[in-house]
């Protein structure tokens, strides 16, 4: 297939009218920008992270590019940046953070991003430096589901340099970022590795071709753990419950799938907690008793496995309510028109004016940690504890079995 058949199918099976483009102006993401726009109505956006001065005239730039070719363009900044912890990483989410945000206000369901099988590749061998299972070898998704969205990667399995022949066939330009250079960060040295393993035919198209081979063996086990999870998981108020002898009769590679990705439902992160706690959560998860991890309480016992969110977790967040409704944590409350109110965890204080909470079935713990709308120190609502007073919460993601299935 041509680029061009590529953009013109890359978002089959779903048909959107408009697509979101994230542009930076280096070479990847403006090809991926020029490709589409040929085949759909397209909004193109950049995230200026104010990390370097050249950040502003490289926005600009693609500025300009749109506004000579009637695109829409938008310039999102972040201001987060801190000395403290991986750079990269805090930028990466921001910037689906910001671009997520973007998206849904202007309607946009599909948003591409400008990643190629040079980037796979990079990713891959900075996965094997840490050490990685088969799920982190099987490298970038060319599709997946975030901030409410799906985000596609339509020339994952192209080079950069078929990209860059593509913009100099029709004269276009681009931004070199000088970061790429910099052998301060992880994915510079992988860049530079690739090159001193090019003579041993270890290139982006023949990592390219494992990372698929090992995607496919990781789908494989995906459908596997899915059909367990139909047979031994319920999920009852937000929680996770699984069946202790289903659980117990799983493959132990099943098993450490399904814990991994319950605690990043319930708890909403992005990553998995670190290996070597995971594995010690399963070493100790068949012996009766709870455990905390990852944000979230796991408690055995003896018919089942209860995951809920850790009520410390969650205990200083608050969320001011607009207009009868805010998104608090991983839940959306809605209820009377109000502003002079806030969602924040039920907690000992609120389950004390809850008198009926032990008819809803669910744990004091569970119920701790979930969300109640408070005016100062009075409870005006608690509704997955009983005490509705016209408020309702339901869980902001997809069941648990379709977030399986779509990530």
């Amino acid at each position: 297939m041509t680029l061009d058949d590529i953009a013109r199918h890359g978002f089959d099976p779903d048909a959107p009218r408009r697509v979101g483009v994230a542009v930076s102006g280096g070479s990847d993401s403006m090809a991926t920008l020029v490709l589409l726009a040929a085949h759909f109505e397209v909004a193109a956006v950049t995230v200026d992270h104010g990390l370097r001065p050249e950040a502003a005239e490289e926005a600009a730039f693609v500025g300009r590019f749109c506004a000579d070719r009637g695109i829409a363009h938008t310039v999102l900044r972040w201001n987060g940046a801190t000395a403290e912890g991986n750079l990269m990483d805090a930028a990466r989410r921001a910037r689906l953070r910001l671009i997520g945000a973007w998206a849904r206000e202007n309607g946009i369901a599909h948003v591409a991003l400008g990643h190629t099988a040079n980037d796979q590749a990079e990713t891959f061998l900075m996965r094997l430096a840490r050490e990685a299972g088969l799920e982190g070898l099987s490298g970038m998704r060319p599709r997946f589901e975030a901030e409410g969205m799906t985000w596609h990667r339509p020339f994952l399995g192209q080079t950069r340099e078929s990209l860059r022949d593509h913009l100099r066939a029709q004269g276009i330009t681009w931004i070199d970022d000088p970061s790429n250079a910099n052998d301060r960060f992880d994915r510079v040295k992988a860049r530079q590795a690739l090159g001193a393993l090019a003579p041993l035919g270890v290139d982006a198209q023949a990592i390219a071709g494992v990372t698929a081979n090992l995607s496919a063996a990781n789908a494989a086990l995906h459908r596997l753990l899915s059909a367990e999870v139909a047979r031994h998981v319920s999920e009852p108020s937000g929680d996770l419950l699984i069946d202790a002898k289903g659980f117990a009769a799983m493959d132990p590679e099943l098993q450490r799938r399904l814990i991994v990705a319950a605690l990043r439902w319930v708890s909403g992160a992005e990553y998995a907690p670190r290996a070597a706690k995971v594995q010690g959560l399963l070493s100790e998860i068949a012996q009766p008793g709870d455990r905390t991890l990852h944000g979230c309480r796991i408690t055995s016992g003896k018919d089942a496995i209860r995951i809920t969110r850790e009520a410390q977790a969650v205990a200083d967040l608050r969320v001011a309510v607009e207009a009868g409704a805010a998104v608090w944590d991983r839940w959306e409350v809605t209820g009377p028109a109000t502003d002079v109110a806030e969602v924040a965890a039920l907690g000992e204080a609120g389950l004390r004016q809850c008198p009926d909470w032990r008819d809803t079935g669910l744990p004091r713990a569970s119920l701790a940690a979930s969300p109640a709308i408070w005016r100062g120190e009075t409870l005006l609502a608690a509704p997955i504890a009983g005490f509705g007073a016209g408020w309702r919460a339901r869980i902001s993601r997809d069941a648990f079995a379709t977030w399986l299935i779509r990530r």
